[in-house]
């Protein structure tokens, strides 16, 4: 079997046989061989409807449209790095500073975890504090400031070895759609806070979408106590729209970090709002940021073109429908059960869990039945050529590849599965 015999030679070489921790799962993780718009073919052979789409920035599916596909290809040919500017770079940041409303300068890095990174640097340096308010459960990257899990008592601690305890210290943790924590919060501490950090719906605990209001009591809670708000649109950033989050919520940020779908498959991650914060950054400013690859040649192509084509083709009304028409038949066959359904647009998760609802925040997430989903209910997903992340705390995706024909396979699979 070719997969296990990639897993015992990764295993050797690479910690876990993976670059990354989501990808392992028992007894060995899957191996992608191709993807073709809705489907993902791995090394024997399989193909599945795919949910993941690479964890969100696959829009349109799996392969480019040919406009975007040329565009890159020509790219390539003139050159994949000059560790210049380019006139790319200014027409992608004129379209983003045109469509996301919180956006009047930006700064265009690698990744989201560099975006989140950077955002928190910035909004430090801008009012000189050093404390920081996140979303249990919110997942901003890898770095430092943001590993942070709930510790005994008021104390957090960090969520992983190698992060010294004088790191986390600065960073608070509210519950999400619980804006009394947050407020009680930003009473006890707002001369040593300089922004909250969030994920204006949560991707990283499964999909939690805001309680009407939520949002609006925070961006006002922001305001009262003199403290920036940060939406990290890393997932909801292009893909409940093209304004983002907040342009579908209508609660504007003061800063906002994005990536994914802004490279059209490349590595990317941006970084932008207030004029007056993001004048805080180097060369302009005094709050250093910098990186070889930023402002990439063929990622900004790419998600510049991709994007273009989104607004023209009216990508959203059609993934966004679909994800509508995928929960409406989720919830018929859930009903009555002890499975939630949740989701926004075009994303959708199924929480196996005994709450009455879905999961309204990370801790009630984590009480889901996870070992359920993981063991038993994916791998009966994926014989029926269905794949869904390897986690149940990982947002599912629709795409604009993604068939009405699809959906009802998946409707099916649900139905037998559960």
């Amino acid at each position: 079997m070719k997969t296990e015999s990639l897993f015992d030679r990764s295993k050797q070489i690479m910690p876990g046989g993976v670059s990354s921790p989501v990808r392992y799962v028992e007894p060995y993780p899957l191996y992608a061989e191709r993807g073709d718009g809705s489907k993902l073919t791995d090394v024997e052979g399989n193909q599945y409807i795919d949910y993941c789409m690479g964890y969100g920035p696959l829009l349109l599916g799996h392969g480019l449209p040919e406009p975007v596909e040329e565009k890159v290809k020509d790219q390539i040919d003139r050159g994949v790095l000059f560790g210049l500017s380019g006139e790319i770079e200014v027409e992608f940041a004129e379209f983003l500073v045109e469509r996301v409303p919180s956006l009047e300068m930006v700064r265009f890095v690698n990744s989201g975890s560099e975006a989140t990174m950077a955002a928190i640097r910035t909004i430090r340096g801008y009012t000189n504090k050093d404390k920081i308010v996140k979303i249990a459960g919110g997942f901003h990257g890898a770095h430092d400031s943001v590993l942070v899990e709930a510790g005994s008592g008021a104390v957090d601690i960090p969520a992983s070895d190698g992060i010294p305890e004088d790191f986390v210290r600065h960073t608070l943790q509210v519950p999400f759609n619980d804006p009394g924590k947050l407020e009680e919060v930003l009473e006890n501490y707002s001369t040593e806070i300089a922004g909250i950090i969030m994920e204006p719906m949560m991707g990283n605990a499964g999909v939690i979408p805001p309680e009407n209001g939520y949002l609006e009591r925070v961006r006002e809670l922001a305001d009262e106590h003199d403290v920036l708000l940060v939406f990290d649109e890393v997932i909801t950033g292009f893909r409940l729209g093209l304004g983002g989050a907040q342009e579908y919520f209508g609660i504007t940020p003061d800063l906002t970090t994005m990536g994914k779908i802004a490279g059209g498959g490349f590595p990317i991650g941006l970084f932008g709002g207030k004029r007056e914060i993001m004048s805080e950054i180097s060369p302009q400013g005094n709050t250093y940021e910098a990186g070889t690859f930023n402002g990439h040649p063929v990622a900004l192509v790419a998600g510049y073109n991709l994007l273009k084509y989104v607004e023209k083709e009216g990508v959203h009304d059609k993934v966004n429908s679909l994800g509508e028409r995928l929960r409406e038949g989720l919830k018929k066959l859930t009903e009555g059960t002890g499975y939630q359904v949740a989701g926004l647009g075009s994303t959708f998760k199924v929480f196996f869990t005994d709450l009455d609802r879905p999961p309204r925040n990370y801790s009630e997430a984590k009480s889901c039945r996870d070992e359920e989903w993981k063991k038993e209910f994916r791998p009966k997903m994926l014989d029926e050529g269905i794949f869904l992340p390897p986690s149940q705390y990982e947002t599912q995706f629709i795409s604009f590849a993604h068939s009405e024909k699809d959906i009802e396979k998946t409707l099916e699979a649900y139905d037998k599965c559960l």
